[in-house]
């Protein structure tokens, strides 16, 4: 199967789990090692005033100060995981996922944002999601997932609420129309 980096994934309606139910996934890499990505539409209570608190950056200053966090996955949930636009050469841990898209790890970014520097486009995610070699595809053979293409616009433009609806957009799907058989009836 070829690679899923930079394709949103897209829970069916029929997703139970709890961890991914209503979820919209950014894929930031897919390799032989398996796949990984945050949740980008669920925006957990805190703001980065109270991370920037926690971590003693300091912020109080900072424009990003009420700029949501995201619950990013079920996995290594006290790390942050921040998307953004820019380059990855600018971060001590950073992965250039697409043109323009980056997964930075590292304090010095958190540090610049808490300074009201660094990216101009970001999602700051406690958490990630991942799956072993051949799992997600498991999945999707399971209809338990749509993919398409990621777009930086429904990640950085579009409000939370609205992103998994704007990426289904992107195939022409409704996914409240959706159903859990496929095929005919």
């Amino acid at each position: 199967m070829h690679s899923l980096k930079h394709h949103f994934l897209m829970a069916m309606p029929h997703q139970d789990d709890p961890n991914f139910a209503g979820s919209l996934i950014y894929l930031c890499d897919h390799d032989h090692n398996g796949c990984m990505g945050v949740i980008a539409n669920r925006p957990l209570e805190i703001t980065l005033d109270a991370l920037f608190e926690q971590l003693e950056l300091g912020g109080d200053d900072s424009p990003h100060r009420n700029a949501p966090v995201y619950y990013g996955g079920p996995m290594h949930k006290d790390r942050g995981f921040i998307l953004h636009t820019g380059d990855s050469q600018a971060w001590d841990s950073s992965l250039q996922v697409e043109d323009g898209i980056s997964l930075t790890t590292s304090m010095d970014i958190l540090q610049a944002l808490a300074n009201g520097e660094g990216p101009e486009q970001f999602l700051v995610c406690l958490g990630c999601a991942g799956w072993e070699v051949g799992q997600i595809e498991e999945e999707l053979k399971e209809n338990a997932w749509l993919t398409v293409e990621g777009q930086a616009s429904v990640l950085f433009d579009t409000p939370p609420a609205e992103r998994l609806a704007a990426a289904a957009g992107i195939l022409g799907v409704d996914l409240n129309l959706m159903t859990r058989d496929a095929g005919h009836a």
